[in-house]
């Protein structure tokens, strides 16, 4: 397979997962201040299928599109407003959640055991990235940024982390074994 065709089936993977993590953020359970969403499974799910590059970028994509007014977020909602309000560090912060779960497991490997440690690390990063902005831009104490934004979604973010580790080194497997998903550094192909 040339490399223009390797180049063509990533970027069509990073806009197939841009449009996942559209998809899976419109599964909400509202809260007070921050709802419970599907965007963490996908961008779980994006980082251990796709890697830190292509992970990343899946993100970087659907944070533009969001940006650029497409109803894309959580509830269906966009515009740069998102970004900056109190949900903003959120988002945000799955930038380098993505990337960090994505570089643990080139490094360490597509395990199911790394990628559960790594998604475990990427939802903890989310949601201090989300608390910190939370506490700012709502001028709330840290007490109370830390009860709306950190305690609520930690039981529900270690469930969120075992799904993307089983679903996504299952997923990731069969796409390399039928040729779909090819990765820069080639041990990642045979775990």
């Amino acid at each position: 397979m040339s490399k223009e065709q390797i180049k063509l089936r990533s970027m069509i993977m990073i806009a197939l997962f841009a449009a996942i993590i559209g998809v899976l953020a419109q599964i909400t359970i509202p809260l007070p201040l921050v709802p419970i969403t599907g965007q963490t499974l996908a961008i779980g799910l994006a980082a251990t299928i796709l890697g830190a590059r292509n992970g990343t970028l899946s993100v970087l994509l659907y944070l533009l599109i969001g940006s650029a007014g497409v109803p894309v977020f959580a509830e269906f909602s966009a515009g740069i407003s998102k970004l900056v309000g109190p949900t903003g560090g959120f988002l945000v912060g799955f930038i380098p959640a993505t990337f960090i779960i994505g570089l643990y497991m080139e490094k360490w490997g597509f395990t199911f055991k790394n990628a559960l440690i790594a998604n475990i690390i990427g939802m903890l990063i989310t949601l201090i990235f989300g608390t910190v902005w939370l506490k700012i831009s709502a001028s709330l104490s840290w007490t109370v940024a830390f009860a709306s934004g950190f305690t609520p979604f930690i039981i529900v973010g270690i469930i969120k982390a075992l799904l993307a580790s089983w679903v996504g080194i299952l997923v990731r497997k069969r796409l390399i074994a039928s040729k779909l998903l090819f990765s820069p550094n080639t041990n990642a192909n045979v775990h």
